[in-house]
């Protein structure tokens, strides 16, 4: 499976072989089984992990047990908690696998050594966390500003394919409404 981060890398920047190399020896891959942990709130997160295929979901469990499902991730993403990874503080998330999902795991220690020998990877890096900012703050304010029907339809305008993938009541927790209704939504619209 590094085989398709390979490929990830090359369509985004143009790494040397020696550079490649260097990625591999330090990467781990992973393979997760549906409903599989990736992360557990309360361990201390220390990868950079992409996904290589399958589909993850980072969510919090409220005190009522009510799952309130922060982000998700598919092939070609990257996942984890940026908070737990750079405080070294445990972490509020969980991170399962919606399907058989693989990751490609590198210890953040030997990302960020790497991230420091070649200046590709750090400009990709620093590329991608900049994407990643901007995205947060469209769905901030979507979260904020939007009725549950603008919601949902710049859910399926941003991420048309996470709507063929994921389970409808994990899609209603992500838009923060009920399954209820999101079906009521998705009835209007047909």
């Amino acid at each position: 499976m590094f085989e398709l981060f390979e490929k990830y890398l090359r369509s985004r920047a143009a790494f040397t072989d020696g550079e490649m190399q260097q990625l591999e020896a330090v990467s781990v891959v992973k393979k997760l089984r549906k409903r599989q942990y990736l992360l557990q709130a309360g361990d201390v997160w220390v990868y950079n992990a992409f996904v290589a295929s399958g589909c993850l979901r980072t969510y919090t469990v409220d005190a009522k047990g009510a799952e309130h499902i922060l982000n998700f991730a598919i092939e070609n993403w990257w996942t984890g908690d940026r908070q737990s990874l750079t405080s070294g503080q445990p972490s509020r998330f969980n991170i399962d696998a919606i399907e058989d999902t693989t990751v490609v795991l590198i210890k953040n220690e030997e990302f960020e050594r790497l991230r420091q020998a070649i200046p590709t990877l750090n400009e990709l890096v620093n590329d991608i966390l900049h994407r990643s900012f901007l995205a947060s703050q469209i769905r901030i304010h979507a979260a904020i500003s939007y009725s549950a029907e603008e919601k949902y339809r710049q859910f399926l305008t941003q991420f048309p394919a996470f709507a063929l993938r994921i389970p409808q009541h994990m899609v209603a927790s992500y838009l923060g409404m009920t399954t209820e209704t999101l079906s009521r939504i998705r009835r209007n619209l047909v």
